[in-house]
């Protein structure tokens, strides 16, 4: 039981969890590489969101999420549908800080129009 509760924390990235918590918290790396990140965010999405006036970034599956909450910015991802095998994957809405009411909106509207989410059907 020891093992697999070991090898299932691999899985989650607990031995990261654990080596941050027993940092002391930023250091001058981190900040660089904080600032970094702002820069690369304010001439990437944002400067594309902005010059295109859009309201959101659309993306398949759920692999937007992690460079949007990079940059700080929010995302949402709803039910889109299933593979052969009946494995559901989503769709992600994605935007500025602040858009978050407006990502809400469009999800649920996607969800209504669409009507794929489907309860499991296991039982846990």
């Amino acid at each position: 039981m020891t093992c697999l509760l070991q090898e299932r924390m691999k899985d989650f990235g607990q031995d990261d969890l654990i080596a941050a918590q027993n940092t002391s918290g930023i250091g001058p790396v981190e900040r660089v590489a904080i600032r970094q990140l702002k820069e690369l965010s304010a001439n990437g999405l944002e400067k594309l969101m902005k010059e295109h006036q859009l309201d959101a970034i659309v993306t398949p599956g759920s692999d937007a999420s992690s460079l949007l909450a990079t940059g700080g910015h929010p995302g949402i991802i709803v039910p889109a549908g299933f593979n052969e095998q009946g494995v559901p994957f989503g769709i992600c809405f994605g935007g500025l800080q602040g858009y978050e009411p407006r990502l809400i909106e469009m999800a649920y509207a996607f969800e209504q129009a669409t009507k794929v989410r489907k309860p499991p059907m296991f039982k846990p």
